[in-house]
């Protein structure tokens, strides 16, 4: 028998130094042998004995209305949620049984508490149906466990962290408890607790057993009408291109037949890559060994909570009388050629990887080093480039749905996730706010780029439990994407965040540049890691959740703005070109605004789904009829538009717009020039004054209005400039061909050298944008919001006749009343906020915090949020003004003021260079 104290010790006393006590030696002999059993703890696995294979258990249908592929948790959640919202034509196909591949050797943990409110969200669906729905539906019990959850905080930073968890748990009514050391101990008897600042602790967390979960999930799907077909690998996927070229999915084929459909949903985990190659799809996961090890009986460990020690990296889940040890190295093991055969097999379990968890156990649960270990589980996992699932239609062909890469939460995610997919499915978007997980959010030119999908998988996986921080940034394949100006930029000190794979500014350092390095996988797999790295210097700054060293440089950004001017460089917007017969018709569908004024005219608009929530917002600027002039101008009759968009979105946008048209059947054309143009914006109140000098035409209110572009000359150069503002000034965009970015950018600096120009980044424009009370797609503004909740009722062309994607939800929303709209708060303790505060009124929790700053020129902390009636009732002005209202950050309640509308600049004079 293996012991985890003397698996420590012999494998860490060649390279280590001496262990602490709670890892020495004590009297007692120990085996110098590995276990070599590989088995999961579970009573009850689905394997099907050797020789027993006897072809599908079912015949196969000639066609299904979807065909979901992958029997673990997320494919039978799938098939689930989709027989029981109606689609019961549907099949579900396993190339062996439920759960082979992943799920069956999963630890099957389920945390409630995340730092997402989506998050939270889906993890309550998933406990609801595990829990208590599909017992109601079958009378079968799911294998669920309720036995609490305990997060560990060995430092301030950690337990702030879990206290931000707390905070937003109140709002979804989720109990949890911050406990001292000492309540711990009385707790969870058997844990040290002498290095610890707190805990976390959620009652209600538990367990979930993986077969009798996909077993109660196939027999309620099979129940209502869907079939479950096992024993069936698949070997191909037909795809058909329609008159206007758009690809489809036509069938998908198996040894034992062919089933017509036009919907594929890839629910295959590690093997969803291959499958998505039968179809021509990109599916960016790597696969890897991902291991726990399972003790013998421990006295004293029944009915404890599960732990995750996230300081030490690891988790220690409770089986019976004994513990599963597991957790994530920065070594992970790459499965380099994935088999096809590995159905319910196991590797072998590197010790070497491994011991690294086995300490961090002893330490926290010190009776471990005289435990035996049972056996191993070492199987495959997928991982993806940002640790979140792929889900979503698959931008290459239309009715391919990702249901995969859920990096070992596929158990805990899969019922809200499984919701989602199915209602994306039938209705065309899911209800939830799913960006985080949709396959558009990574840029077409990512999705298969190997160095990127491995490095960044490999990132992730090792900081899987690092404190969330919200200024974080990856260091793994960055300055994939680099636009005209950033050598320009990085020798002026710029601090880069990653968007979308472009390098954009995030801040600018004052004691010089500090440039983004190759990737060093973190030393691991004796690659060299990065030395006297001053971008990561920088960034360990920022891992507080106070304010950054660098406050008040950020500080200075925005007031340079303010009071005077600053450069932004936004080059990494998404720029698109929508053109042809049917341009106008499909802009009058597309976009909620009027974009349809006079030539020469931009238009800030939302685009919408069909239940009426903001897909996008962007800005649309109607082009004069002429000839082609690219990058700057395409062949224009008139009906032509420039749609300048957030580049950290551009792929949704670009694919949302794409799918609407080809829905719609429009004739017209969406090109992509986002590579060809830089961007700079001029803004503040000397603005006008610097680019008076540099462009060759009048910029005066009445020759240049707000909201209005026109094709200049800048320091000689053709650049098409634009009366808009993102940080709520006076100010200008200048869309530049790409090589004559860097002159005109110096042109610009030159000009404003003598007004105090300077350089900001998106710190500051985060914190500008706030302060006036701009929106940012995904922040304040998503899916599961509309444009009147969002306080955008301005960007929707209801006055008109003109019909346009989702108004009839909206017309309905506006006749009822707001049951939900947004409100900014203040607060006057000096105290930075990140979003997902919780938001009280008269002591009731009624929303939460989405997105929080700094206001530099206010002197506040601001943020807004989305509140609701607790009574179910309209959310009206009145509601708003007498209420009493408070935040809790970190367990700490602060009074707010609300505000109806932005507090700074509320009559929005300076956007039209009115400055007093």
């Amino acid at each position: 028998m293996t012991f985890l104290g003397s698996a420590v010790r012999r494998l860490v006393s060649a390279v280590r130094p001496p262990l602490s006590p709670l890892c020495r030696t004590s009297s007692r002999s120990y085996s110098t042998e590995h276990t070599s059993e590989k088995s999961v703890p579970y009573e009850k696995t689905l394997k099907q004995e050797e020789g027993t294979y006897s072809g599908p258990t079912k015949p196969l249908p000639r066609s299904a209305d979807a065909v979901v592929i992958g029997g673990g948790s997320i494919g039978c959640q799938t098939v689930y949620h989709l027989a029981k919202m109606g689609m019961t034509n549907v099949v579900l196909l396993d190339r062996d049984r439920l759960t082979a591949g992943t799920t069956w050797h999963t630890a099957g943990l389920l945390w409630q508490l995340r730092p997402s409110d989506v998050e939270v969200e889906l993890l309550a669906h998933t406990r609801n149906v595990i829990s208590k729905d599909l017992e109601e539906e079958t009378g079968l019990h799911t294998g669920w466990i309720q036995n609490g959850g305990l997060f560990i905080a060995s430092n301030k930073q950690r337990l702030d962290e879990y206290k931000r968890l707390m905070s937003l748990g109140k709002v979804y009514g989720i109990e949890s408890y911050v406990l001292s050391p000492a309540e711990t101990k009385d707790l969870y008897p058997l844990m040290n607790v002498d290095d610890l600042y707190g805990t976390l602790y959620v009652p209600k967390d538990g367990t979930m057993d993986p077969a009798g979960t996909c077993t109660t999930l196939s027999r309620a799907a099979s129940a209502r009408g869907a079939t479950v077909i096992e024993n069936c690998p698949v070997t191909g996927i037909q795809v058909r291109t329609d008159d206007l070229g758009v690809k489809k999915v036509k069938a998908v084929e198996t040894p034992h037949g062919t089933i017509e459909t036009p919907c594929v949903v890839n629910c295959a985990g590690v093997w969803a890559t291959k499958l998505g190659e039968m179809a021509g799809v990109n599916v960016p996961l790597i696969a890897m060994h991902h291991a726990y090890v399972v003790t013998e009986r421990i006295e004293g460990i029944q009915n404890m909570p599960n732990v995750r020690d996230h300081d030490a990296s690891v988790y220690l889940r409770l089986q019976g009388d004994a513990l599963s040890v597991g957790g994530y190295e920065q070594n992970p093991i790459f499965w380099e050629e994935v088999s096809d055969k590995f159905a319910f097999s196991l590797f072998d379990l590197d010790w070497d990887v491994f011991m690294q968890h086995i300490e961090g156990a002893i330490n926290r649960v010190p009776v471990l080093e005289q435990t035996g270990i049972k056996s191993t589980v070492c199987g495959p996992e997928s991982f993806t480039a940002d640790h979140k699932p792929l889900m979503g239609e698959a931008p290459e062909v239309r009715g391919f749905f990702l249901g995969c890469g859920f990096n070992s939460a596929g158990m805990m995610l899969g019922g809200g996730c499984g919701r989602e997919l199915a209602k994306w499915i039938i209705h065309g978007r899911p209800e939830n706010d799913m960006y985080g997980y949709d396959i558009r959010r990574f840029h077409s030119s990512l999705t298969d780029n190997t160095r990127w999908i491995r490095e960044r998988s490999h990132e992730s996986y090792a900081k899987n439990y690092s404190v969330a921080f919200p200024f974080d940034e990856p260091l793994a394949s960055r300055n994939m994407r680099k636009d005209p100006f950033h050598e320009v930029l990085t020798n002026e000190g710029c601090v880069f965040q990653e968007r979308h794979g472009w390098e954009r500014p995030g801040w600018f350092n004052k004691d010089g540049p500090a440039p983004v390095k190759d990737y060093d996988y973190y030393g691991a797999y004796n690659i060299k890691k990065n030395k006297n790295y001053k971008y990561t210097d920088l960034l360990g700054k920022e891992y507080t959740f106070d304010f950054p060293p660098h406050h008040d440089v950020i500080k200075s950004e925005c007031l340079s703005c303010r009071n005077d001017v600053a450069v932004f460089n936004m080059s990494y917007f998404g720029k698109f070109y929508l053109t042809g017969p049917d341009a106008k018709e499909a802009a009058d569908w597309l976009f909620s605004a009027d974009v349809n004024k006079k030539p020469g005219s931009t238009v800030y608009t939302c685009m919408l789904n069909k239940r009426g929530g903001a897909e996008a917002d962007l800005t649309v600027s109607r082009l004069e009829p002429g000839a082609a002039k690219l990058p700057l101008a395409p062949e224009s009759d008139g009906n032509a538009y420039y749609l300048a968009i957030g580049g950290g979105v551009a792929e949704h946008n670009w694919n949302h717009i794409k799918a609407v048209i080809q829905d719609q059947g429009f004739r017209c054309q969406l090109t992509d020039h986002s590579e060809d143009m830089g961007m700079i914006s001029i803004q503040g109140p000397k603005s006008r004054e610097v680019l008076q000098e540099v462009l060759d035409t009048d910029l005066s209110n009445e020759a240049f209005p707000f909201s209005t572009h026109k094709l200049v000359k800048a320091a000689g150069y053709q650049v098409r400039a634009m009366r808009l503002s993102f940080v709520g000034e006076l100010g200008w965009e200048l869309h530049i061909p790409k090589d004559s970015c860097v002159p005109v950018y110096q042109a610009v600096m030159a000009a404003g050298a003598k007004h105090g120009i300077i350089n900001s980044g998106y710190r500051a424009i985060d914190s500008l944008s706030i302060e006036k009370g701009y929106r940012h797609w995904h922040a304040d503004l998503r899916p599961d919001d509309t444009p009147l909740e969002a306080g955008l009722a301005f960007t929707c062309k209801l006055k008109s006749s003109i019909p346009f994607q989702g108004r009839e939800r909206l017309e309905k929303q506006k006749e009822e009343g707001l049951r939900r709209r947004i409100v900014c708060f203040t607060i006057d303790e000096k105290v930075p906020m990140f979003g997902l505060e919780a938001i009280f009124r008269n002591g009731v929790p009624v929303g939460h915090i989405r997105r929080a700053d700094y206001a530099f020129f206010i002197d506040k902390t601001l943020g807004y949020g989305y509140i609701r009636n607790p009574d179910g009732g309209v959310v009206s002005a009145d509601f708003i003004k007498t209420g009493d209202f408070a935040l809790e950050r970190m367990g700490v309640t602060y009074k707010a003021k609300a505000h109806l509308k932005s507090p700074f600049d509320p009559e929005n004079k300076r956007v039209k260079g009115i400055y007093e």
